[in-house]
Parts: C-alpha cells; sequence; structure tokens
C-alpha cells in the first residue's frame, strides 16, 4: 500500500489512481492547484488559498467541484488516511473531460485531485545556511496571477537553476525581477523589505500575503516596488518565502555573496515570526 489519494470523489490507493486521457487538465493544462503547507498535522493558511482558489477558477470560468468545506474535509481527510505531520496537501481542479477542442465544453464537471507530500519544512539545512540562486529570463505568459497547472516554463526554468548547482531561479524581465520559479522575490535595502507590487506579472503568493501581514503588525517597514537583478547584488540581504519553504534566506545570487553569505537578521526574525504564527492558526 502507497499513499492515499483523492481522485475524482473517491479516496484510493496511489497505485490505483487514474485520470482519463481526454481530462483537460492533461491535453491543456485547462486547470489550476493548490499547495498548502501541513505543521503538526493541521493545515496552514488555508483559507487565504481557498480565496486565491476561488479567484484563479474564476478568471478561467471553472466551476468549483464542492464546497468549501468539503474541499478542506478532503485535505483533512488525506492528512489522516497519510498520517501526515510534515509537508503539504497538492490539490488541482481541472475543467473536466471532453473531447479534444480548444474551445471551453459546457457543462462539464469539473475533476478533483489531490494527494499529500511529507517532507521536513522547519529544521531544515537550507533554512540555516542560506541557499543559492541564480538569475535568468521570464519565460512564462502573461496572466501569472492565476495560478495554473500548465508549469512547463516554471519546470524549464527550474531545471536550469539545478544544473547551476542552485536552489532557486529568479526570473527578470524588462529588467527587473519577476519572482522566483516557484516563489515570491524579496531584498532588503536600507533596512526595509523591497518586493514587487501584485499584478498579473506575477503569482499573489499567500505566503507573501500572511508574511506581509506579519510584517505589518511587528513594524518592519515595507517597499512595494520594482527592482533590478543588480540592486538585489548589491543588497543587504535576499530571501524567497513559498508555502514548501516558509521565509528562506538567500546568501548568493549568480556567484556573488550577499550581505555576509549567511542568513541575515531580518529573513531570520520573518522566518521565526511566520513559523510562530503557523503554528497558532493551523486547523
Amino acid at each position: 500500500m502507497g499513499r492515499t489519494v483523492y481522485v475524482d470523489g473517491a479516496y484510493v490507493d496511489e497505485a490505483d489512481a487514474k485520470v482519463s486521457i481526454f481530462d483537460r487538465g492533461y491535453l491543456f493544462g485547462d486547470g489550476v492547484y493548490e499547495v498548502t503547507a501541513v505543521l503538526g498535522g493541521k493545515l496552514i493558511d488555508a483559507e487565504p488559498h481557498l480565496e486565491r482558489l476561488d479567484r484563479s477558477l474564476g478568471e478561467l470560468e471553472i466551476a468549483w467541484p464542492c464546497s468549501r468545506e468539503e474541499l478542506i474535509e478532503v485535505h483533512r481527510e488525506l492528512i489522516r488516511r497519510n498520517d501526515l505531520d510534515q509537508g503539504g496537501v497538492y490539490m488541482q481542479i481541472t475543467r473536466g473531460v471532453a473531447d479534444r477542442e480548444f474551445y471551453y465544453p459546457e457543462n462539464t464537471p469539473t475533476v478533483l485531485t489531490a494527494f499529500t507530500q511529507a517532507r521536513e519544512l522547519l529544521d531544515t539545512t537550507n533554512a540555516k545556511t542560506g541557499v543559492k540562486i541564480v538569475s535568468m529570463p521570464d519565460i512564462r505568459w502573461q496572466r501569472r496571477d492565476i495560478k495554473s497547472i500548465a508549469l512547463l516554463a516554471q519546470a524549464m526554468s527550474k531545471q536550469i537553476a539545478k544544473a547551476q548547482g542552485a536552489f532557486e531561479g529568479w526570473m527578470i524581465e524588462d529588467g527587473h525581477v519577476t519572482e522566483g520559479t516557484s516563489s515570491t522575490s524579496y531584498i532588503v535595502k536600507d533596512g526595509k523589505v523591497v518586493t514587487r507590487p501584485l499584478s498579473n506579472a506575477v503569482l499573489p503568493g499567500v505566503t507573501r500575503r500572511m508574511l506581509l501581514r506579519y510584517m505589518d503588525e511587528t513594524g518592519v517597514e515595507l517597499d512595494e516596488r520594482l527592482f533590478s537583478i543588480d540592486e538585489a547584488y548589491g543588497a543587504e540581504e535576499a530571501f524567497l518565502t513559498s508555502a514548501s519553504t516558509f521565509v528562506m534566506p538567500i546568501v548568493e545570487i549568480d556567484g556573488r555573496q550577499i550581505g555576509g553569505g549567511q542568513p541575515g537578521p531580518v529573513a531570520r526574525r520573518l522566518r521565526e515570526i511566520y513559523i510562530e504564527e503557523a503554528w497558532k492558526t493551523g486547523i
């Protein structure tokens, strides 16, 4: 027996999980997804993930497959059945099964699939030492605010970073950093945290949203604006956020040491704050 996964209304062993070859997620990448972190068997930032999911579905005119309450229950049941302590729950919703035509089919039931992934989130070597990243051109489409399952450009960029021994890639467009291949990008300049404003050019990160709320409560100054990779090279600190890494310090960009080459005080403190709040608010 492997993991228990959820496929279109049923909990099944992962070896028995099947989707149709006519599923539009398979044919067109026509769907959206969310990854929600799990700490101590509890979902972290569940409500903001549901709100972003609702927005992505609305932008693509895809119907909800169930109620929000039922979706949360699917997450909890997967956590229970797989005895998950730390890690995440991946879920995706596709437009459904229909013969291959580009236009949206009418009255097609949407398809929900979900599974758990166990991984260490708290006591990681990367969080202690910081990570290295590299920059690269942003080759993605223009609606990056939608959390689409069509991730080929991100996978290609992530592979480029891996080939250079880097943890993550920062994507560059018109001379400015957009975001990481699967994360939000930040630098610390003159003691202020700098991150790009939300727009169609970037995904509205849930971890970003919650971290900025905690920063406001603790008095850390925020400067929402564009920044270049050259500015990042000279930053006091740099870090990234995502649901699977929380707040991750960056110590090297394109072979250039950032700050003192070790996690800086702002990134360390923000990671502490985020984890403290995550323990309090998990459901």
